[in-house]
């Protein structure tokens, strides 16, 4: 019986440690950011878009907004420009805002991580990273040579234009021809001058929500907490599958303690 017992107990502990190593690690996380080593090195050609989750004491969401916002504005209008800002306030613990910046993208990874930096200051957490980049490098290099074409076409039907004794009907088909070519030429060009100046500013976005524990940090929790139910639950099926033996083998030792031949030969 003490052997189920204590057999029952050391799995208990054991699921007890394992559940609080997950909370001291995810404890852990959140206490330094949980900020992983993201960040494109550079490229080229290639159009980022950053986006921070992050999670804050209620408390000081509105104060770590406005030192972003302010850093910003340190830097100056050629190389940050504020686009957009939220704040929603539901109760003193529902709260939600949101920052918008356009970067110059040779400053965006830095800027970034001195965003994070302000928020683990401030008691948070970054809760999510995400960049993505789209290469440009292809698209503006087809809508120059697509221009180019263009314009060459355009030359040509101008020249065409310029010969003398040209018949009316001639002349409104060229003219047509040119109207359409001019047409091609101003699309492609602005498609190339639209690709272009996704790479001179990168779009970043800061959001904000409150909340104390990181969702890592939670889901340590259920685990945890999993692992203890479960252990709880053996433990019970343990002692309702072993018990009755258990209390048997206990009435078999007391019976032949009383009337084993020890104490048939202590009568006698």
């Amino acid at each position: 019986m003490r052997k189920t017992l204590g057999l029952a107990g050391l799995v208990l502990l054991a699921a007890c440690g394992r559940a609080d190593q997950n909370m001291r690690q995810a404890a852990d996380a959140s206490a330094n950011g949980g900020a992983p080593g993201v960040g494109p090195t550079a490229a080229p050609g290639v159009a980022f878009n950053y986006r921070y989750a992050f999670r804050l004491p209620a408390e000081r969401i509105g104060a770590v907004q406005e030192e972003h916002a302010q850093a910003c504005e340190k830097l100056g209008l050629a190389h940050c420009r504020i686009t957009g800002m939220t704040f929603h306030r539901g109760s003193d613990e529902d709260v939600q805002a949101e920052l918008d910046f356009r970067l110059d993208p040779t400053l965006a990874r830095a800027f970034g991580k001195q965003g994070i930096e302000a928020v683990t200051h401030a008691d948070g957490l970054l809760a999510e990273a995400e960049i993505k980049g789209e290469d440009q490098n292809g698209a503006i290099a087809a809508a120059g040579r697509d221009a180019a074409q263009q314009g060459d076409t355009l030359k040509k039907i101008e020249t065409q234009l310029a010969r003398p004794g040209l018949g009316a009907g001639e002349r409104t088909q060229l003219q047509a021809q040119a109207q359409q070519a001019r047409e091609a030429l101003q699309a492609s060009e602005a498609t190339k001058a639209e690709r272009e100046a996704s790479l001179a500013t990168t779009p970043m976005t800061f959001s904000y929500q409150a909340g104390d524990m990181a969702p890592g940090f939670r889901r340590s929790l259920s685990e945890g907490l999993g692992n203890v139910i479960g252990a709880l639950e053996w433990m019970l099926f343990a002692l309702i599958t072993l018990a009755p033996w258990a209390l048997l083998a206990l009435l078999l030792w007391g019976l032949i303690r009383r009337f084993g031949p020890k104490k048939a030969s202590q009568e006698a």
